[in-house]
């Protein structure tokens, strides 16, 4: 699980390189350094690091295959097979139907939560 973990971290941070992060003790660096901090920190306090260095590698070779080669050649080395498509579609149907105006909204055209419970108007807070 760690490994996977980190891969899915390397790619968010490879994504938002210079978007700023705060680490231990606020601590705040750049998110392209997130991964390599938090392998020295695991390898400081004991552990190998082998499970973030191999999270790192994956993340990595993900990074690099799906998103910058293609940017950068033209050319998609891996693609998401099509049952993969059919069986999660894209787009999910709209669950929220907005309120028509006026103080009294019919039950009908109340907004329905994803849990199917209709919680009423509510109470609109005043200044």
């Amino acid at each position: 699980m760690d490994p996977m973990i980190m891969s899915v971290i390397y790619v968010y941070c490879m994504l938002n390189q210079d978007q700023i992060v705060s680490f231990w003790f606020g601590t705040r660096f750049k998110a392209r350094y997130l991964p390599w901090a938090l392998f020295g920190v695991n390898f400081m306090l004991g552990g190998a690091g082998l499970f973030e260095l191999v999270g790192i590698i994956v993340g990595h070779l993900y990074y690099f295959v799906m998103l910058k080669y293609p940017a950068e050649q033209g050319v998609t080395l891996l693609q998401t097979p099509q049952f993969l498509y059919n069986y999660f579609p894209t787009s999910r149907p709209a669950t929220f139907v907005p309120p028509s105006s006026g103080p009294s909204a019919p039950a009908a055209r109340r907004p329905v939560t994803s849990t199917g419970h209709d919680w009423g108007r509510g109470r609109r807070l005043e200044d």
